[in-house]
């Protein structure tokens, strides 16, 4: 299939934390649950659609769906469940972003043509392991390439089958992992995707790989199917060193790398393999004028960040873009 494409001349507000959203509706804690938020496809999809259109609200040009630990085998071994009932849940979760994007732009009065997108959330293998390994990528020598390829063809066949404009490959440790989802793509070549890693610091990816080299790589690999790559879910304090110096020395249009960025609020794993976390109410100040400047072309938020917080976001993006055209005059 054809999805929709995504200029690089412009700016993309993405969605924040979905857990911590979907948490003002409901009282559940689902931070251990094997499923985390993709268990609410089966038993309270309301839910979804209510966090769906709190982002929508607070100016998002592009919601996920809630997939990012949803895969095929752990849909069917956590909800025991069929594999074709796994498949109809991911078409679910597309359905209902959908449902909330026409839904808002009728609200909005937003033109159907300028309606936000929605990605196909698709969250590493180590998310699935449910072991905090999306942070370390110590699978990325233990599984073969293959394995790797045909555990996350379902999900993103089912996902582009439903109709998501485009993909978001989140969390990526390793570059095992990266390079078994590149030889995927090339089976879906009206693909449109994002890759965005898991970093362990301002340099490096979780399994130890220099991020650079990496994210540059990946994107001449396919650059006429990833629309962006960059980092989520981490404390924002390293996204700038990670990300600083990639277009530094681009002299054409063609040689820039639209870049991504999602941080979460600043949590992140201790060497003992224990998440820290942060207060919700915990500021947020993000640099977010440098961070476009540097080449971010799309910008949101991962955990604990709220809608209130990608309102704010969306205020900043606005008003760094009318300081461009200002000057561009």
């Amino acid at each position: 299939m054809e999805c929709r494409s995504v200029s690089k001349n412009v700016f993309k507000v993405l969605d924040g934390g979905f857990c911590g959203q979907l948490s003002r509706h409901m009282s559940a804690n689902v931070n251990n649950d094997p499923l985390w938020t993709a268990r609410f496809l089966k038993t309270n999809v309301d839910a979804v659609y209510d966090t769906h259109m709190d982002f929508l609200r607070a100016g998002a040009d592009i919601i996920e769906t809630n997939t990012y630990q949803a895969s095929v085998p752990g849909l069917m071994k956590y909800l025991k469940v069929s594999e074709q009932e796994s498949l109809e849940l991911l078409n679910v979760s597309v359905n209902v972003a959908r449902k909330a994007v026409n839904d808002y732009i009728r609200e909005a009065c937003i033109p159907y043509e300028s309606k936000p997108m929605i990605a196909g959330s698709c969250g590493p293998y180590g998310a699935y392991l449910h072991n905090g390994s999306e942070y370390t990528g110590f699978y990325g020598k233990s599984i073969t390439r293959q394995e790797l390829i045909d555990w996350h063809r379902p999900r993103v066949k089912a996902l582009l089958d439903a109709g998501a404009d485009l993909l978001a490959f989140e969390t990526i440790p390793c570059i095992e992992e990266a390079e078994a989802i590149l030889e995927l793509l090339k089976e879906y070549p009206g693909a449109r995707v994002w890759l965005s890693f898991s970093c362990r610091d301002g340099h490096f990816m979780s399994d130890g790989s220099g991020f650079q080299n990496t994210a540059v790589c990946c994107y001449r690999t396919l650059p006429s199917q990833i629309v962006a790559v960059g980092v989520n879910c981490i404390d924002p304090k390293y996204v700038t060193p990670l990300l600083k110096g990639l277009n530094e020395n681009t002299s054409s249009e063609k040689d820039f790398i639209p870049l991504i960025v999602y941080p979460n609020r600043g949590g992140s794993y201790s060497a003992s393999g224990e998440w820290i976390a942060v207060e919700e109410d915990q500021s947020l100040n993000l640099p977010i004028s440098e961070w476009l400047d540097l080449g971010v072309r799309y910008i949101g938020g991962c955990c604990k960040i709220f809608a209130d917080d990608i309102k704010l976001i969306r205020s900043e993006v606005n008003r760094h873009s009318l300081q461009k055209k200002i000057l561009n005059k």
